[in-house]
């Protein structure tokens, strides 16, 4: 083989593998951008923002983020600022959800010892799920590529604080149905299991129950795709 064949060779050889890399990167971008999902836009504080004070101290703007990376229950309007004061302290480049707002003169929730406030953003009937309801959680795990993950009965008899329904998600790769921000009083332990299955679960479910209903006894119920 000549010299200058086998340089053609080398040319043309670096440009097919030139145009396999360009194929392939723009598969993984198609790929990710499919995973984040489409941008929304979200309320994002420019300043800080003391606990009680107003929202609007934080001078907040829009912007958009990966619909992956948007807490479900992100404030996407000023209308939904007015009135409103902070319950925690917010740091400039916060994003404004309704977990961190309340209405002036909201009492404060009597906790007794190991007691905590979880906060959910989970499918249900908001006609049902109101401040005093009792409910169960039904979380659904991702699956693991292989199978489709279980949905177990995670916690029982949850005493519901406070509740209103939460803005529908356009998204079409969300569960249908229905959704309420809802606080639950439960213990430590159960505070960080919702705290892990809020970011890293499937779906949420809360199933209100009926007046008076106390029973308890079946945590730990699942049924996987094959429904049992």
């Amino acid at each position: 083989m000549t010299p200058r064949r086998r340089a053609l060779l080398l040319l043309a050889l670096a440009l097919l593998l030139g145009t396999l890399a360009a194929a392939s990167m723009r598969r993984r971008e198609a790929a990710l951008a499919r995973a984040l999902g489409p941008n929304v836009l979200v309320l994002v504080t420019r300043a800080p923002v003391a606990a009680g004070a107003p929202p609007a101290e934080g001078r907040p703007l829009l912007r958009p983020l990966p619909r992956r990376y948007a807490p479900p229950d992100a404030i996407v309007s000023a209308t939904r600022l007015a009135g409103a004061q902070t319950a925690v302290p917010l740091p400039a480049g916060s994003i404004l959800t309704a977990s961190v707002l309340r209405s002036p003169g909201a009492g404060e929730v009597a906790l007794g010892p190991g007691e905590r406030v979880a906060e959910v953003v989970a499918h249900g009937d908001p006609r049902a799920i109101l401040p005093g309801a009792r409910v169960d959680v039904l979380v659904t795990r991702e699956g693991d590529g292989s199978r489709a993950g279980a949905t177990v009965l995670a916690l029982e008899d949850l005493e519901v604080l406070a509740a209103h329904e939460a803005p529908a998600d356009p998204s079409p790769t969300t569960v249908g149905g229905r959704r309420v921000v809802a606080d639950l009083r439960v213990r430590v332990r159960d505070a960080v299991y919702l705290a892990a299955a809020q970011t890293f679960a499937q779906d949420i479910r809360l199933l209100a129950r009926a007046a008076g209903d106390r029973s308890s006894g079946r945590t730990g119920l699942s049924v996987d795709e094959r429904l049992r």
